[in-house]
């Protein structure tokens, strides 16, 4: 059986990072059901005597080499770095505007709003829609991408532990 995530896919029945709920969401009131721990496997020494942690980092190390962590990595800068350029500089203007042009900035636009006013209030309105195109663009072009990417290390790290 395969619970639903909710975002047009399925999600494995036994991926690590769905199978507990968050804490008290699904368990009836008063209940407090708490999972059972999870029992780890003793580490195991190889042959050559280097534990099971090297071959996990050599693992990770492959991943972050690898195609599909690029990929996830590159989308995160495609969107992250121009949007911090575009916000730092509309923010740097505001504050040049205010020191260099008061006279610009006092200017009133109506009743007791002015120029200084309605900018300030645009750096909130900017920062908050700046909040929702990046959590947007995370889940539209990133999410799905990290998460089978996440999936498949755990299953490769599960592999190696033996």
């Amino acid at each position: 059986m395969e619970k639903y995530d909710g975002g047009g896919g399925a999600v494995r029945p036994d991926d690590p990072w769905y199978d507990v709920s968050a804490s008290g969401w699904g368990a009836p009131a008063g209940t407090e059901a708490r999972p059972e721990p999870a029992e780890l496997p003793p580490q195991a020494v190889a042959p050559g005597g280097e534990d099971e942690r090297a071959s996990a980092a050599e693992i990770y190390r492959e991943v972050r080499a690898g195609a599909a962590f690029q990929e996830v990595r590159g989308r995160y800068r495609r969107f992250v770095v121009p949007a911090c350029a575009l916000f730092l500089t509309w923010y740097l203007a505001y504050v040049v505007a205010a020191t260099t042009a008061p006279a610009l900035m006092a200017r009133p636009v109506f009743g007791p709003v002015n120029v200084a006013m309605l900018a300030g209030l645009g750096q909130f309105a900017s920062t908050f829609v700046l909040t929702w195109a990046y959590a947007r663009h995370a889940r539209l072009r990133r999410d799905r991408l990290a998460l089978d990417l996440r999936w498949e290390t755990q299953q490769l790290t599960r592999g190696a532990r033996g």
